[in-house]
């Protein structure tokens, strides 16, 4: 007797997700919302290149709808910081190809979304050079407030200085142990 023929199923060889994607295209309703799909992550890919790294996973795109695109953001901080971007988006979505005149934003708490991590504060230690041109600027100044804050931020990093240059001559020093 024969065996029976090896029936294969129509995904065979495609991944879950390529034979689902090609199911959802054969039905118009599904089409539809497929295209949709499609259009909101493109949408998000050309906000996300116009948006500094720490604010591109705070919002979701929900509408397109007479040239104005509807994200919804994690908070009322990250909508603040997006609407002083929104020129600069919106242009960038126009050279993209993208036919938006106009960005509007709603805040939805509790999203999931991840909350925008500020980045590490960038700041380093005034050295000699600075310490004297600050000192040049202070001696030109007239007494007033800014005469008085230069003097003051003198008094702070020069203090700085001193305790920076005695910890350098004394670890430069050879200790009394060494001598033992």
């Amino acid at each position: 007797m024969a065996a029976p023929p090896i029936r294969r199923s129509r995904s065979s060889g495609q991944s879950g997700s390529t034979h689902l994607i090609g199911w959802l295209g054969h039905d118009s309703q599904s089409a539809n919302v497929l295209a949709t799909a499609q259009m909101h992550l493109n949408m998000r890919s050309a906000v996300v290149s116009a948006l500094p790294a720490n604010m591109r996973s705070a919002f979701e795109v929900i509408k397109l709808d007479n040239q104005v695109l509807t994200l919804m953001v994690s908070s009322a901080a990250f909508a603040a910081k997006f609407r002083q971007l929104a020129p600069r988006v919106t242009a960038h979505m126009q050279q993209a190809g993208w036919n938006i005149a106009e960005i509007k934003l709603k805040v939805q708490g509790g999203l999931g979304l991840p909350e925008v991590v500020k980045p590490p504060r960038e700041a380093r230690t005034l050295d000699e050079t600075d310490l004297k041109a600050f000192e040049v600027l202070r001696t030109a100044l007239r007494p007033g407030p800014l005469a008085d804050a230069v003097a003051k931020l003198l008094k702070h990093h020069q203090g700085d200085a001193q305790i920076d240059a005695k910890t350098t001559i004394e670890n430069a020093a050879p200790s009394s142990d060494a001598k033992s």
